[in-house]
């Protein structure tokens, strides 16, 4: 695989472009760093985080370091991730293995643009989506990560994906995309965390995406009232961000959104879930 700055060097060389986005042919950027082997069954922490390209922004980073340090969780989904040319500020902070899946280049200010999963075992397989539609204006699609885990004690391995959904198009655009997350969802018989920034604005979006969502098993995280409130919307639009699972039990009061945390639009919204057999 080419480095980050031979990589966007080669496309800047071979395509110098009217404009500053480029497509990216990377799949997925890695950093494998075992800790375990197993995610422990009983204890299952995630993170989901839409970012909105602060990462490289130090209130950030201070707020993040906070986050991880307080909460310590086991999967991390962050959306609006840069990963800079300059060896990538955030994966040098948290002692996890990570997997970065890139939807565009930005050549102006060199970086990958895309969506990152950290956990604190390197995954059993990865497969970045990418949508078949573009965003207007800068003409990029969105992406989606699936990773797979091992279970401490347990036959069956954990699936996660984390998500961006394509926003600023018609709803049969964001319908296909929903369709091919589905599609590669559905064929994993075993538990499941779908997690992300579903760009939900719209009655519509939203009840699209609760009927995927149904067809597949999954259900939402039960975040009690005063917290729900917290999350990202458009003025009385349903929220933005969630997180599903299936075949996983729900610790509900260990549910959270980090109001105080100001350093994206997005909260940060944090779920706590175990596995047993007999699910």
């Amino acid at each position: 695989m080419l480095s980050l700055k031979k990589h966007v060097a080669t496309f800047t060389r071979k395509f110098v472009p009217s404009y500053r986005f480029l497509r990216t042919q990377e799949s997925t950027i890695d950093r494998s760093h075992i800790l375990q082997t197993e995610l422990n069954a009983l204890s299952i922490k995630v993170l989901n985080w839409n970012i909105a390209k602060k990462n490289s922004d130090k209130i950030w980073v201070r707020d993040f370091l906070t986050i991880v340090e307080q909460y310590q969780p086991d999967l991390i989904f962050l959306q609006e991730f840069r990963l800079e040319m300059r060896a990538a500020s955030l994966v040098k902070l948290i002692d996890m293995s990570w997997n970065f899946a890139p939807n565009f280049i930005d050549a102006h200010h060199q970086t990958y643009s895309g969506i990152l999963t950290a956990a604190k075992i390197s995954p059993l397989t990865k497969r970045a989506i990418i949508t078949k539609h573009h965003e207007p204006i800068i003409r990029t699609p969105k992406v989606s990560l699936i990773t797979e885990y091992s279970l401490s004690n347990h036959k069956d391995n954990i699936l996660t994906i984390n998500s961006h959904l394509i926003n600023f198009v018609d709803i049969n655009k964001f319908k296909t995309q929903l369709h091919d997350l589905e599609l590669a969802l559905s064929a994993h018989q075993g538990p499941i965390i779908f997690s992300g920034d579903f760009n939900t604005w719209s009655r519509k979006r939203a009840v699209l995406l609760y009927k995927a969502v149904t067809r597949l098993g999954l259900m939402p995280v039960a975040f009690a009232p005063d917290e729900s409130k917290k999350i990202k919307r458009f003025l009385l639009s349903p929220p933005l961000d969630y997180i599903f699972y299936r075949g996983l039990s729900e610790y509900k009061a260990r549910a959270k959104v980090l109001d105080h945390i100001c350093s994206s639009d997005h909260k940060p919204l944090l779920a706590e879930f175990y596995y047993t057999d007999t699910q």
